[in-house]
Formats: structure tokens, sequence, C-alpha cells
């Protein structure tokens, strides 16, 4: 029997069966048509759809107790409205992307969610910020598994290049999309910029900030011995240290801190933040990392 040919160099295909079996991991929201999810509010004109088990961080508002008491088992209430989800996801491809396969830890994350968005209903678009020349657009807003094969022709193809600054990188996005819903931003967040207008901005225009921070092994957990000269990725610029036992130590302090501070507002901004290893392997990233997190779940 011939050998089963290969969808993309990113997955095998039998990962990316297993990820498409999962659903974006939001409490109020299910996709398996369009238009359908769980009303978050009075109000809204709403009809009753279907009935689905209830997963920890589910809204319990739309338990039905009724049959709780009943079954001893809580399900909850779906229901359709017009208002349409859209999944937006934005990979950092600027140059410090480039180092220790972060780059492409980032495409493959953003195959795998966009698997997820496509197979689910959502409306899905993908964005490739790197520089103000470059257009960012890897996948217009498209709907199905159909444009699966659309999503990863424009991923295989990213390189690392460009300084583009956070918040003009996620303005141009936004000059770009309409719709509400979800946005991911992919990204390891060391390009200096503005993060709080980052997902304010994102906020603003009706989408939850989803921030997934992908570092180096060597960017977690560096090896210091003797003189270095550290070069900027983007910049090119370069600082010649001797290494010392303090050396360490600010280091941490300054990336904890950052991490700290893109977490703390990405959810001031109603969002969320994971942060991961650029040296796991991608389907431990996916159906680990990003599972146990909640991001998503099976259906």
């Amino acid at each position: 029997m011939a050998d089963e040919v290969a969808l993309t160099r990113l997955f095998p295909n039998a990962a990316l069966t297993r990820i498409e079996r999962h659903r974006l991991g939001v409490a109020h929201f299910t996709a398996n048509r369009k238009g359908e999810r769980i009303a978050r509010g009075r109000g809204r004109s709403t009809d009753f759809s279907d009935y689905r088990d209830y997963v920890p961080g589910d809204d319990i508002r739309f338990v039905d107790w009724n049959i709780f008491a009943r079954l001893r088992r809580p399900y909850l209430k779906l229901f359709h409205e017009e208002e349409e989800r859209h999944l937006a996801i934005a990979i950092d491809r600027s140059a410090s992307m480039g180092f220790e396969d972060k780059l492409l830890r980032a495409t493959q994350a953003a195959l795998a969610l966009g698997l997820v968005g496509l197979a689910g209903g959502e409306r899905v678009s993908v964005y490739a910020m790197a520089d103000v020349a470059a257009s960012p657009v890897v996948l217009p807003p498209a709907r199905g598994r159909r444009n699966l094969g659309k999503l990863v022709a424009g991923l295989e193809g990213l390189a690392a290049a460009g300084d583009l600054a956070p918040e003009r990188a996620i303005e141009r996005m936004l000059a770009l999309h309409k719709g509400k819903g979800i946005a991911i931003v992919v990204s390891d967040f060391l390009t200096p910029g503005r993060f709080d207008t980052t997902f304010s901005r994102i906020q603003g225009a009706g989408l939850e900030p989803w921030a997934l921070q992908i570092l180096g092994p060597s960017e977690l957990d560096p090896t210091l011995d003797g003189d270095l000269r550290l070069v900027d990725g983007e910049t090119g610029h370069a600082l010649d240290v001797t290494a010392a036992g303090d050396l360490l130590e600010i280091y941490h302090e300054h990336r904890l801190a950052l991490e700290h501070t893109v977490s703390s507002l990405a959810r001031r901004a109603g969002g969320r933040f994971l942060a991961a290893s650029a040296g796991m392997d991608a389907e431990t990233l996916v159906l680990g990392t990003m599972r146990r997190a909640g991001w998503i779940t099976l259906r």
C-alpha cells in the first residue's frame, strides 16, 4: 500500500487528526456551525440549539439544573445567535524569532489553533507580523476545514525578518480585521514596544487577547562562561560582557519581569497568557501544554 501523503511538514497527519478533535477552550462558546455559541448575557435574541457536557471553566448559569437533578450530571444549554465568532491569529516573525526554532514552534502553534478554529466553525484569519513593507496576511477570513490547505501554504513559507514594534504590528492587523471573537498573539515578546497598547487595542476591537510567549531553551536557561559578546538579533547591536555570578540572576529577574508584565496586561484586558519553550516538540506544546492550560479541550 502506498505511503500516505503528508498534508504538511509542520505536523504528521495523525497529529492533525488528534488536534482537530478539539475545540477552543472558551467557557461561553462552542461552534459547530455558523453563529452557534452560548449567550453571554441576558436580553439577546437567542434560540435554544442543543446540549453538551459541562467542562471546568464553563459558565454555570447555562447548566440545565433540571437535567442535573435527574441524571446527576451537568449539561450546558447551547443557543444560536446571529453573530459569528472570529479567531484572529497574529504571528511574530521578527528577526528574534529565528533563534532556536521559535518561529517554527510559533507556526506550528498557529496551524494547530487555526485547524481547531476551522474545524469548529469559527471564521479564522492569520497574520504574520515582521515589518511595514510586507503584507501580513497569511490566511484571509475563512471557515471550514476545506481551507486547511490555504493555511498550511501560508505558514510553511514564513521566515524571520524585521523588527516591527508590537503595537504597530497589532495596529496593522486590526486595520485589516473585522469581527468580534478572539485574537491570539504568538511571539517571544522580546521586541521593544508598548504591550499595554497592544492588548488594549485588541480588547477595544471586540477581541479577547490571548498571548502565547515562546522562548528558546537557552533564553529560558542560559549558560554564561568567560567573556562574551551578546548580539541583538533584530538590531545587530553588540554588547561585550564578562560573565559574573550576578549576571544570570539579573537576566532571570528581567525575563520573569517581562513574562509577568505581558501576562498581567493580557489578563487585565480580559484575556489569557501562556509561556512555552521552543525546545518542546509541537505535539507536546499543543496537546499537552495548551490543553492543560484550557486553551483547547476535547469536543
